[in-house]
């Protein structure tokens, strides 16, 4: 069976971006079992309360929920298990070293298939305050409206 091309996203973090100034990313396999696999092919996983944590040198992802695979048997997964991220040493230092320094943490934006390994999308972020979450909000909406009045502009219709 040939493998899969491209990039098919299973769950994305989209609350990750509202909540936190994303400094860097980094790209991570994850080691999952065989019915966590096949419950991300169904394209059933979350994100939500979900972040990565390095320990002994390594990069734990926490509270990621991938639902039991409905045709499996004893063999099923913990819904909720820690799973390792696969990444070079050299990045696993370099977020230890931002990570211990400067307060920031590894937040989860998206997990996909990539050329039918299974990956995730890291975010070195920083947390943001309430003003500056109300600061995001009030710039989208802004920019969303200097877009609708200059495509009224375009299409000749000025107000």
């Amino acid at each position: 069976m040939p493998r899969e091309k491209g990039r098919k996203v299973v769950a994305s973090n989209r609350k990750a971006r509202h909540d936190y100034d994303i400094l860097d990313t980094f790209e991570a396999g994850i080691a999952l079992t065989g019915t966590e696999v096949k419950s991300l092919r169904a394209g059933r996983a979350s994100l939500v309360d979900a972040f990565g944590q390095l320990s002994d040198g390594e990069v734990f992802l926490h509270a990621m929920h991938i639902p039991e695979y409905t045709m499996g048997t004893w063999t099923n997964h913990p819904p909720r298990r820690i799973r390792k991220l696969l990444l070079k040493r050299q990045e696993i230092d370099r977020i230890a070293v931002k990570v211990r320094e400067s307060g920031l943490t590894l937040v989860p934006l998206s997990v996909y298939f990539s050329d039918g390994w299974a990956k995730v999308e890291l975010g070195l972020a920083r947390g943001k305050k309430a003003y500056d979450k109300r600061q995001t909000l009030a710039k989208r909406d802004a920019d969303r409206e200097i877009a609708r009045v200059m495509g009224r502009r375009n299409k000749g219709r000025d107000e």
